[in-house]
């Protein structure tokens, strides 16, 4: 379906006219985009195993295309490193248009969580799980990635979202394709936050999901995180170059 990825296509097709791409790295962990007016944005990079040793049939043809045509990758049906690039294109676009009303307070701990809640955390975000674990409340974590012990298979997803009163989301599942299948499996939560600097800082898209904060990254050094993602770099590296913010949507 990739419902939000195509309202979020739709809603910057019009700050995309007479742009270009200046530059594209799609490193190890991030990729990373620039366009010709100075500003960058990123996305996670998503593992692939494909069947040749070409990773992306299009590259080489990515530096100097119309930003609208990488854009347009976001709602790419089949290829998630396609999707990546245009959620890349997304962000740089979101840091180029005025920025909206944003929360001064540190997102987690601006849920205001307590003992009675419970906790859906969706993608394994390492610095937040101590801190949740401290407070006491359930916390149910679903992960695809078997390198954590204390995780849940997908295949309890539903009944983990179903259940939980805040949900926390990483932004790489509007890469990944999953995100429609995650926001309808949540029911009532009192608060749901998509996390991550993949994730787009804007709520007019997610108006109609279950989502009530947006807390992303903006690159505020467009070149400083190009060459970190073209040398393997992650998030503890490149947030130097980056300011994260939280928005708000309006349901």
């Amino acid at each position: 379906m990739l419902t939000v990825q195509k309202r979020l296509v739709s809603f910057l097709l019009p700050h995309a006219e007479n742009l270009a791409i200046n530059d594209v790295r799609i490193g190890l962990g991030y990729t990373a985009v620039k366009l010709n007016n100075g500003c960058g944005g990123v996305a996670w990079t998503p593992n692939s195993s494909p069947a040749s040793c070409t990773y992306f049939n299009g590259a080489g043809t990515l530096i100097g295309r119309p930003v609208k045509e990488m854009l347009a990758m976001l709602s790419d049906e089949v290829s998630c490193l396609a999707r990546a690039l245009g959620l890349a294109t997304a962000n740089a676009l979101l840091a180029f248009l005025p920025k909206p009303t944003k929360s001064q307070e540190e997102v987690i701990a601006s849920l205001h969580i307590t003992q009675k809640d419970r906790v859906a955390m969706v993608g394994y975000f390492g610095p937040i799980v101590p801190r949740l674990r401290k407070i006491g409340c359930q916390l149910d974590i679903l992960e695809l990635n078997d390198k954590h012990s204390d995780t849940l298979p997908s295949e309890k997803a539903g009944d983990v979202l179903g259940a939980c009163t805040v949900a926390i989301i990483t932004g790489t599942t509007i890469i990944n394709g999953t995100f429609d299948e995650i926001n309808g499996s949540l029911e009532t939560p009192r608060a749901a936050v998509l996390l991550g600097p993949s994730s787009p800082l804007c709520g007019d898209v997610f108006q109609d999901t279950k989502i009530t904060h947006i807390a992303g990254s903006r690159v505020r050094d467009t070149d400083a995180v190009l060459r970190i993602v073209s040398e393997g770099g992650g998030t503890m590296v490149m947030k130097q170059y980056l300011d994260f913010e939280t928005v708000f949507t309006q349901r």
